[in-house]
């Protein structure tokens, strides 16, 4: 399908679902609480000793650094498990948190592209009818919400805006949709079985985002594998099946997101395997950064993410460097020096959930989330 973008961003007819200008849902971005805590660790620090006050005040800085973020969870829209808005509103469109993801319905063949924001919980029926549900069930870390895309055509876009415009993406959680999950796993009357009938097809089902800015499409880009059965252990194929997240701080100031498809089964139409993925909790930073303070983010490489036991960090600079362990209300776990090379973090003492790695050289830094299972 063709993807046309409308201008036209109202409401669904009676209900006031969003607004533009309106801060994100409290649950999924927490502004004002991580703000109303760099309040009170100032407060605090006016009473304690020199040595003290410069400590909070490093944390306050790095605290007022981190609340300058707003998440996109699309609970924002009210939808009940099993419901879904595909834009036969004509609104053209949806907008959670700071960003807008358009939408293209038609009225005669009743079908959509674009975006959709979606609750259904339907992980068992195949076929181009279950459009609009995650593999998973649900959205990321346990929302009820969250949006699928359209993008084996032409692709799709992510626009961001208000303070996100310009800035850096943090990232997002991505999965499979049920649709092309189970296309991939047992084959359809459009598409193949990943693997062939012996499992030995090197098959692959591949996103691929990059950032526009002013215009522009960026040379760097950030792959991920929603699908791989290239390995020569047939034990290791996997079709992703669970919200996975996305680091995208690699592909720097941006104003809009641009995700495409590509599949090993290819027809005369372009790739046969259902072009659907699913996102949830898209976090901006909500202010842009000076490219001279930053360090390269590809130097930087962490896996696994998410992890249980722990982080295997590679540090790909010739020179070591200060690093922190974040909370994401900013506050300090811990603190090491980063040697060139691999250094192994230690998770298993962490509760489950997303914390921050600040990496320091020499007045410019590098952030990555990292993920407790």
């Amino acid at each position: 399908m063709m993807h046309q973008r409308h201008t036209t961003r109202h409401f669904s007819k009676g209900i006031d679902f969003f607004s533009l200008r309106t801060p994100p849902s409290p649950l999924k971005a927490g502004t004002a609480a991580r703000k109303n805590q760099s309040l009170l660790l100032m407060k605090s620090s006016l009473s304690s000793g020199l040595h003290q006050r410069f400590t909070l005040f490093l944390l306050l800085l790095i605290s007022c650094t981190l609340s300058a973020q707003t998440t996109a969870g699309f609970e924002n829209f009210g939808l009940a498990p099993g419901e879904a808005l595909n834009g036969s509103d004509g609104s053209g469109g949806f907008a959670s948190g700071n960003i807008f993801l358009p939408n293209d319905y038609n009225e005669d063949f009743n079908a959509w592209s674009g975006w959709a924001i979606s609750a259904t919980t339907d992980t068992e029926t195949p076929g181009f009818t279950n459009d609009l549900s995650a593999i998973t069930g649900g959205g990321a870390e346990g929302s009820t919400t969250y949006a699928v895309t359209f993008a084996g055509g032409d692709g799709s876009v992510i626009e961001l805006e208000g303070e996100a415009a310009g800035g850096v993406v943090e990232g997002l959680f991505v999965t499979n949709s049920t649709y092309a999950t189970l296309s991939m796993l047992n084959g359809d009357g459009f598409a193949k079985k990943f693997g062939g009938e012996t499992g030995d097809d090197p098959d692959f089902f591949k996103l691929t985002v990059r950032a526009y800015l002013d215009g522009s499409l960026s040379i760097d880009s950030v792959e991920f594998y929603l699908a791989d059965y290239r390995f020569e252990d047939n034990s290791q194929d996997y079709i992703v099946q669970e919200w996975t997240y996305l680091d995208l701080t690699p592909l720097g100031n941006a104003d809009s997101l641009f995700f495409s498809l590509a599949s090993s089964d290819v027809g005369d139409f372009g790739i046969n395997t259902p072009g659907y993925f699913c996102i949830d909790n898209l976090t901006t930073t909500d202010m842009i950064v000076n490219s001279r303070q930053q360090l390269p983010a590809q130097r930087l490489a962490v896996f696994p993410n998410p992890a249980r036991s722990h982080w295997q960090l590679d540090w790909q600079m010739e020179e070591e460097a200060d690093a922190q362990l974040l909370n994401m209300q900013g506050q300090q776990l811990r603190q090491f020096r980063l040697q060139p090379g691999q250094t192994l973090v230690d998770a298993s003492g962490l509760q489950a959930g997303m914390y921050l790695l600040r990496i320091q050289q020499d007045g410019r830094y590098v952030t990555k989330q990292l993920i407790r299972q």
